[in-house]
């Protein structure tokens, strides 16, 4: 797995604390990793984007971001309001291998949910994602609604012929409702893949040393982590127990 596509299910779903954390345990486990930002959106020249953005939680990571637009909008309508070039899933893909060359792992992370138009062609990750021939990562939200969005995910993954490695609740709340309880079972069932973390609600404000000690119980091994499903799964079930 050289190189791992990561998007979410929507905007503000816990993509960019989900991709420092499997950076955290790719790094714990002895992998040199790389971040890809292919398009960073809503901030400003001198401001830290996503990408130093796991940098800063994750540890020493080589960090490459492609084009930046100031609007907070998707890259395609950044891009044209700004008056600067697009980036298409080529360039993506382009970046991606040049990265995957000097790294063992490359994770490239989307802008909002899988597609998102990065270019007035009409360009998604998803097409980056085909042009690579790679896994997808998709990250979800925990509670009311997030069965409807991360379906849609799956099925456009699967109608691609992409490999869904699997789902990855990104904000796990620390007093979960009924809702987010039952969604820990049904999720795997929609995706029709596992789930493969929860990282805790607030895991992204964390001092650094401690969100790298705890990262890799948050991801399954899949993801170079310690975290059990199936336990998880089973103390979800239990109203008392502590999560």
């Amino acid at each position: 797995m050289p190189v791992l596509v990561i998007t979410g299910t929507g905007t503000e779903v816990g993509k960019t604390v989900t991709t420092a954390a499997v950076a955290a345990s790719a790094l714990a486990a002895g992998r040199s990793v790389a971040v890809l930002k292919a398009a960073q959106t809503g901030v400003r020249p001198d401001e830290p984007g996503d990408a130093q953005e796991v940098a800063r939680l994750a540890g020493a990571v080589t960090t490459a971001e492609l084009a930046r637009y100031p609007d907070p909008l998707a890259p395609a309508t950044a891009a044209r309001r700004a008056g600067r070039a697009a980036v298409g899933p080529h360039e993506i893909a382009e970046a991606a291998a040049k990265l995957a060359a000097e790294h063992d792992l490359v994770l490239v992370e989307g802008a909002g949910g899988l597609l998102v138009r990065f270019d007035e062609a009409g360009g998604t990750l998803a097409d980056a994602a085909e042009l690579m021939a790679v896994p997808v990562l998709v990250v979800a939200s925990a509670g009311l609604g997030t069965l409807n969005t991360t379906e849609l995910t799956a099925r456009e993954l699967r109608g691609r012929r992409l490999d869904l490695l699997g789902v990855v609740i990104g904000s796990w709340p620390e007093a979960p409702d009924l809702a987010s309880r039952c969604n820990v079972a049904d999720l795997p069932e929609v995706a029709g893949a596992p789930l493969l973390g929860a990282v805790p609600a607030g895991a992204g404000a964390l001092p650094p040393a401690d969100f790298r000690d705890a990262a890799a119980g948050w991801l399954a091994p899949r993801l170079f982590g310690t975290w059990d499903a199936e336990g998880f799964r089973g103390r979800v079930s239990d109203p008392r127990a502590t999560l």
